[in-house]
C-alpha cells in the first residue's frame, strides 16, 4: 500500500524509544500499528532456563530479523500478520501470537533495527533516540526488576557482559543510518513536534517531505 508510512525508532536500551512511541500513539491512536523487534527473539525450547539466561540477547543473531522483515513487507502490502510473542520472564518465545493489522502508520522499534540493511531499507523514516548511558542503565534496571522479574545483580551482570559491549559494537554505529537523531527521546518537545507534523501531513495526504 503506497499510503503506508513506516517509521523506524531505534536507540540503546532505556533510551526513550517507548516514550516517543507512546506519544505518537496517544496523538494518532488507531492510525498506528507497532511492530517490536523484541518479539522476534529466537525460540530456544532445547535449552533449560539456566542456559537461556546466559545467552547473549544483544547481538543480531539472537533475533529472527528475516522473519520480521517478511512480516513488515506483508504489512506494507496491506496484509495482516501473526506476530510472535516473547516472554522475558522465561527467556523464550511464547506459544501465542498477536494478530497485527496494518494501519497507515507503522512503527518499527528496537535496539538493532538499523543494523540490518534489508529491514532498515523498508523504513521511510529512521529515528535514533540518543540518551546518556547512565540514564539508560538506570531505566533498564527499573524496567527489568519491576516488570520482568529480574534481580538487580542479574541485570547488572548482563549489562556488563553483553548489553554495553554489544551497544558499542552494533547499536551506536547504526546511528549513522538514521534520518533524525533525537536526544532524550519522547521528552524532546522540538523533535517530537517535527515528527508529529510529518505524520499529520502523511495522514492528510500532503507532501511527504520531512
Amino acid at each position: 500500500m503506497n499510503d503506508i508510512l513506516v517509521i523506524g525508532i531505534a536507540g540503546g536500551t532505556g533510551s526513550g524509544k517507548t516514550t516517543l512511541m507512546k506519544n505518537i500513539i496517544q496523538r494518532f491512536g488507531g492510525a498506528v500499528t507497532v511492530l517490536s523487534h523484541d518479539n522476534y527473539y529466537r525460540r530456544h525450547d532445547e535449552l533449560p532456563l539456566e542456559q537461556r539466561e546466559k545467552l547473549n540477547y544483544d547481538e543480531p543473531g539472537a533475533l529472527e530479523t528475516d522473519l520480521m522483515a517478511r512480516h513488515l513487507k506483508q504489512l506494507r502490502r496491506g496484509e495482516a500478520i501473526d506476530c510472535p510473542v516473547y516472554d522475558f520472564t522465561v527467556h523464550n518465545r511464547s506459544d501465542e501470537t498477536i494478530r497485527v493489522i496494518p494501519q497507515r502508520v507503522i512503527i518499527v522499534e528496537g535496539i538493532l533495527i538499523f543494523e540490518n540493511e534489508p529491514l532498515r531499507n523498508l523504513m521511510d523514516i529512521r529515528i535514533f533516540v540518543d540518551t546518556d548511558a547512565d540514564i539508560r542503565l538506570c531505566r533498564r534496571i527499573k524496567r527489568d526488576v519491576n516488570k520482568r522479574g529480574r534481580t538487580l545483580e542479574s541485570v547488572l551482570l548482563q549489562y556488563q557482559q553483553t548489553v554495553k559491549p554489544m551497544h558499542e559494537k552494533y547499536v551506536e554505529p547504526s546511528k549513522r543510518f538514521a534520518d533524525i537523531v533525537v536526544p532524550e527521546g519522547g521528552k524532546n518537545a522540538v523533535a517530537l513536534d517535527l515528527i508529529m507534523g510529518r505524520i499529520q501531513r502523511h495522514l492528510k495526504g500532503e507532501s511527504n517531505e520531512v
